[in-house]
């Protein structure tokens, strides 16, 4: 059994099948990739996972437990967090601030937060902001703030960790900096990760294995090597041969 699990998973809004019928599993320190065509149904996926979405049939299981129709905060609680596509900092809050609300929600205690401090420049530090810590988010160019929001997701504590096109929109020097800030979620804090991205050469390097989505289904799951050289996969992703590779 791996950490998280679903199974069976579908989601209808209307009579549109966003997703049907999703199985996937994630075991501890792993990173899998999650790709498809827009509309495919990935951040669907992402959103039934966090409590954002309750599902139409099929379970989330997380550490042998159904979490299907947990609140998003209790999902959070459990160890699971996420960032988003479009990123969402608190934009009139600091840098320091934004993870500080994170960790201030991670706890039960209501007495003040010992320590607090010292955990938000922790994680400025790991992800290279530690010099801005004392920005207003809306100073911060994307890429900032895209490891801000990674900052503030790891202030929740996470064992899993979904990141919803992270690197999309950056340079080319930037998306290598990237990967290798994701490689070190697992390297240094033992993380799994799920990963949605279009950057396929980031998605080939980052990924122990792929799970590919088209029209709501699971289509192919395997290694990279295996996904990048898939004829049905290149066809039904981008429409044309080798365009994985």
């Amino acid at each position: 059994m791996g950490m998280l699990e679903t199974r069976g998973l579908t989601k209808h809004f209307g009579g549109l099948a966003a997703l049907t019928d999703f199985d996937m599993a994630i075991g501890p320190g792993e990173i899998v990739g999650l790709i498809g065509p827009n509309g495919a149904g990935k951040t669907t996926v992402f959103n039934l996972m966090t409590g954002m979405l309750r599902p139409t049939a099929g379970r989330i299981v997380f550490d042998g437990r159904e979490i299907s129709q947990l609140q998003p905060h209790a999902i959070c609680h459990l160890g699971i967090a996420r960032t988003y596509r479009n990123v969402r900092p608190f934009v009139e809050l600091t840098a320091r601030e934004n993870i500080l609300v994170a960790i201030a929600n991670r706890r039960r205690d209501p007495r003040p937060l010992s320590g607090a401090h010292d955990e938000a420049r922790r994680w400025l530090a790991f992800v290279g902001l530690e010099p801005h810590a004392e920005l207003v988010a809306h100073q911060l160019n994307i890429f900032q703030r895209k490891k801000l929001e990674l900052a503030r997701a790891l202030g929740t504590r996470p064992r899993l960790l979904l990141l919803d096109e992270l690197i999309a929109g950056l340079t080319p020097a930037e998306v290598d900096a990237a990967v290798e800030l994701i490689r070190g979620l697992r390297a240094e804090l033992g993380l799994a990760v799920l990963v949605i991205e279009h950057v396929m050469r980031a998605i080939m390097r980052l990924s122990d294995r792929i799970i590919v989505l088209h029209q709501g289904r699971k289509v192919r799951e395997g290694q990279p090597a295996e996904i990048g050289a898939d004829p049905e996969v290149q066809r039904i992703y981008l429409g044309e041969p080798d365009a994985l590779a």
